[in-house]
């Protein structure tokens, strides 16, 4: 997984999430969640499918800047982690109420009804397009898939008037400060890890965004990208200190960097004063 440790089926633990969210939270476009939300306004009621939904946190950064009434769909194939986002949930509303096996949360007066999916995405791209969404959306996931599927998947959307929103794709930019002997060869090493297959095939990785852009594009879409890089201080240090060792981790399974070199780098970088490390969000709206 591009998102550090990288995992068959892309396994991510509640804990990791968790510590990330306020970064990811803090990094993600304004900007393209202001024109989201400004072209979902006219619905009455929006549907949202969030892929490789975790444990929420896209919803808690998205559904506050979105319409008064939202039905979201939650898919990933990890059921703890689908746990996980129900004890956030409640922990996050300010109110809520179980309605069958969905969730009603009351977020400052806005109703939001959350449904869990457990679906096998990486065999069906188009698995969305069955909960007749308005809004597909998805953060620190398209780096994960291939390229093939990226196309499938933007090819299963052409005409059908869906929007399409991706938050926090990683684009393999990187910058420690101070630096560091063993910089370059470590990240070298992590962006080879990073194409790895992670259950959809050889990993699209940095190249996400720009492939997953094209493929909408060919799908008749108009597409709109920004940065959203975290951007890590001394305040950060346990998320850094994890970042170097998933990053270290990575580097050792590569095959490309010595376990001593990637020992030495990961107890310096736990330590490092500052960190960027690049991601893109994308917009994608039907044309015409």
């Amino acid at each position: 997984m591009s998102e550090l440790t990288p995992a068959p089926a892309a396994t991510f633990s509640a804990g990791w999430l968790a510590l990330r969210e306020v970064t990811d939270h803090r990094a993600r476009s304004a900007a393209l969640e202001a024109k989201l939300s400004a072209r979902l306004s006219p619905l009455a009621e929006q549907r949202i499918v969030d892929l490789g939904a975790g444990s929420g946190s896209n919803l808690r950064a998205l559904a506050p800047k979105l319409g008064p009434r939202q039905h979201w769909i939650l898919v990933d194939h990890d059921d703890t982690l689908a746990e996980a986002a129900r004890t956030a949930f409640r922990a996050f509303a300010d109110g809520w109420r179980e309605d069958g096996g969905s969730l009603v949360l009351d977020l400052a007066g806005k109703e939001v009804t959350v449904e869990f999916a457990l679906r096998d995405i990486a065999a069906d791209p188009a698995a969305p397009m069955a909960f007749r969404p308005h809004l597909v959306t998805a953060s620190a996931f398209y780096d994960l898939v291939s390229a093939d599927w990226c196309r499938r998947f933007a090819a299963a959307f052409a005409g059908s008037g869906v929007v399409l929103h991706a938050a926090l794709t990683c684009d393999g930019r990187d910058a420690w400060s101070p630096p560091h002997p063993a910089d370059a060869d470590i990240a070298d090493a992590f962006r080879a890890h990073q194409a790895t297959d992670k259950g959809f095939g050889p990993a699209a990785g940095a190249d996400a965004a720009t492939i997953l852009g094209a493929a909408l594009e060919a799908a008749g879409y108009a597409i709109e990208t920004a940065d959203s890089p975290w951007r890590l201080d001394a305040g950060d240090r346990q998320l850094i200190a994890e970042l170097a060792k998933g990053t270290a981790q990575a580097a050792v399974e590569s095959g490309r960097v010595p376990a001593a070199v990637a020992a030495d780098w990961q107890q310096a970088r736990a330590m490092a004063q500052g960190c960027v490390i690049g991601h893109v969000d994308l917009l994608a709206l039907p044309r015409g």
